[in-house]
């Protein structure tokens, strides 16, 4: 895995070369084990490599193609490299490399941007045609590789990571107040937006061209939910099953040590007893522990990766997390609020210390329903569709003077969701703060900034466009199209890059999402049961017990820290970080902050976004 970054010369200011050593060096943690840049007189363009494919200084970039018109810098990698340098070699092409940036190169060379539809992998690469002076960027078909860019009349810069850009002096740093809202509804700031103004997230899916001051932004995948697949429950299984394996055997192409992520859920015990079976050999697996029972699944994974007979690893987490906070919030350039970036973290940082690449379960929930809010939606739907509006708010009205009582404030709950639309709903069932306590906790000034803006828009954007036949497809859609690249895939590429590993994961191939896709919502979801088809594709691979576990997913014990571990740290940098109070109430922040510590209720997420906000602007205004 790499980072990629580069501008035209104008932002580059009077010595190019330091401008893109700078934001080459920023994100040396992408790639160790070399760094280098190149400078013509329109465009610069950098890459750090951390070697995975073709070890030898061969595969260095930026590399330039064999006519010398065209230069690429491309993180990630092609699955399918290999087929198509086969291909390319039968039309007369040669390689000086075996790397697969050689092959895209080529690939694009010939074919242009419909090279993306031949690719399959992980990717965000930027491919400089100097005859033409214009500037090619693609981003993979579900946004596994970040790409960020601004652009300004004829300025024009991008990287993998923000802090590369923003060592462009000429690059303003202005804060959108729109995504700082967006940040405290979805705990992340969706595409195509960024925290600053004029620093924008290209699309998973889409590619750019940017020529003489001009930028254009095209598709080129999107998810199709409109085909349902025929054939028996049993023979749906196997196919999917096949296209699964195929995605995990692609994916242990390495010329580096390759190992696994192992919770002891379904997709990582899947995923690990394939490279099991492909191998033959013992799979080296890594797992993160945490003393409190609530959040602990190391145990199963221990007991999974013995019957296996893996090589496992694990650790418990028993460091204070203040230790590393500050760290990761560096890592993440904006701000971000997913908790399990801390978990994500000491499980790459464990294990890069066996392998170079690991393979993950990522992407089972979204494509096969196996979150439990889709159990929460789908009821909430059901009522919709069978339940008058007249007798809902009947309901409504009479539990609305009870909300003291825990049953009759979920019905009144219930009845409020399923009275809107469902992209509406679907919107308040994945954000995380309620407009109750925006209104307490951000500061007049700040709800004045961003009145009249409705961060729902991102949801109804991607339910509406879905094409699926029924509801459960048009959420699949929205989750793969905005909380899956927003936030599982931002957490996984930061965390496992702060440790210099790559994470490859067969369940985002876009071939079994395709696949998935397909397959009819009732296979996937019903009567409360979820991974219907995922976990039947599974059986003989993972056994009864994975099967029937209750889901844990990879939280913390994110109250219990506010209260411990945690407490004086946030405190102090809640409360005393200079210019928290351009966007809060501070005596709001008190107040949600004196019920949390004194048990009348628990706030743990809603401060942990605050609290991460409050790092991030102390690092950003130090």
């Amino acid at each position: 895995m790499c980072g990629i970054a580069g501008a035209t010369l104008n932002l580059l200011g009077d010595l190019p070369r330091e401008s893109l050593h700078r934001m080459n060096e920023v994100m040396a943690h992408r790639g160790p084990d070399m760094g280098e840049v190149t400078c013509d007189q329109y465009m610069g363009l950098c890459h750090r490599r951390l070697s995975i494919i073709d070890l030898s200084e061969d595969g260095r970039q930026p590399m330039v193609g064999t006519d010398g018109r065209y230069t690429i810098v491309f993180n990630g990698e092609i699955y399918n490299f290999q087929e198509l340098r086969e291909e390319l070699l039968a039309k007369g092409h040669t390689f000086r490399s075996a790397s697969d940036t050689e092959v895209l190169l080529t690939l694009y060379a010939e074919e242009g941007p419909r090279s993306l539809q031949r690719i399959r992998g992980m990717f965000a690469f930027v491919i400089w045609d100097n005859k033409k002076r214009q500037l090619f960027a693609a981003r993979d078909r579900i946004g596994k590789k970040p790409f960020y860019y601004y652009h300004h009349g004829d300025k024009f810069a991008f990287a993998s990571e923000l802090k590369s850009i923003l060592e462009l002096e000429q690059v303003p740093r202005e804060i959108d107040y729109t995504s700082v809202l967006d940040y405290f509804k979805y705990l992340y700031i969706p595409h195509p937006k960024s925290i600053y103004k004029g620093i924008s997230k290209l699309e998973p899916g889409h590619y750019l061209l940017y020529s003489d001051g001009q930028l254009e932004i095209k598709e080129y995948w999107d998810v199709d939910f409109s085909s349902t697949s025929e054939g028996t429950p049993q023979e749906q299984e196997e196919e999917l099953l096949k296209i699964i394996h195929e995605a995990v055997q692609c994916r242990l192409i390495s010329d580096v040590p390759l190992g696994a992520f192992l919770s002891g859920g379904i997709d990582s015990s899947g995923i690990v007893a394939l490279m099991a079976q492909i191998n033959k050999e013992p799979v080296t697996t890594c797992t993160i522990g945490f003393d409190d029972k609530k959040h602990n699944e190391a145990i199963y994974a221990k007991e999974f990766a013995g019957k296996l007979k893996a090589n496992h690893f694990e650790q418990y987490i028993k460091d204070e997390p203040a230790q590393i906070i500050r760290k990761l919030v560096w890592h993440f350039d904006e701000p971000f609020a997913d908790s399990s970036m801390v978990p994500t973290y000491y499980v790459s940082k464990m294990a890069r210390e066996q392998v170079t690449v690991a393979l993950s379960g990522d992407g089972g929930d979204e494509s096969f329903a196996g979150y439990e809010k889709y159990a929460i939606d789908s009821y909430e739907n059901k009522v919709r569709e069978y339940i008058p509006a007249g007798i809902l708010k009947s309901i409504r009205g009479l539990t609305g003077c009870f909300l003291q009582q825990r049953t009759m404030k979920r019905l009144h709950s219930l009845c409020s969701s399923a009275l809107l639309d469902p992209a509406q709903a679907l919107y308040i069932t994945n954000s995380f703060m309620t407009d109750e306590q925006a209104k307490l906790i951000f500061s007049d000034h700040f709800l004045q900034q961003v009145q009249g803006y409705d961060p729902a828009e991102h949801t109804r954007r991607y339910y509406q466009k879905a094409n699926g036949p029924d509801h459960l497809a048009k959420v699949l859609y929205t989750d793969l199209k905005l909380f899956l690249p927003g936030d599982i895939l931002v957490k996984v590429d930061r965390m496992s890059m702060a440790n210099s590993l790559e994470t490859r994961s067969p369940l985002l191939d876009h071939k079994v999402i395709e696949a998935a896709a397909r397959i009819p919502s009732a296979l996937k979801f019903k009567n409360g049961e979820k991974k219907i088809v995922l976990k039947a594709a599974f059986r003989s691979l993972v056994g009864k017990d994975v099967l029937t576990r209750k889901k844990h997913g990879f939280t913390v014990p994110l109250n219990q820290w506010f209260k411990n571990d945690l407490r004086e740290m946030a405190l102090t940098s809640i409360f005393e970080t200079e210019g928290m109070d351009t966007y809060f109430s501070m005596a709001g922040v008190k107040e949600i902050w004196d019920q949390h510590q004194s048990g009348e209720d628990d706030h743990g997420t809603l401060l942990w976004s605050v609290f991460m906000f409050s790092l991030w602007l102390d690092m950003v205004t130090a």
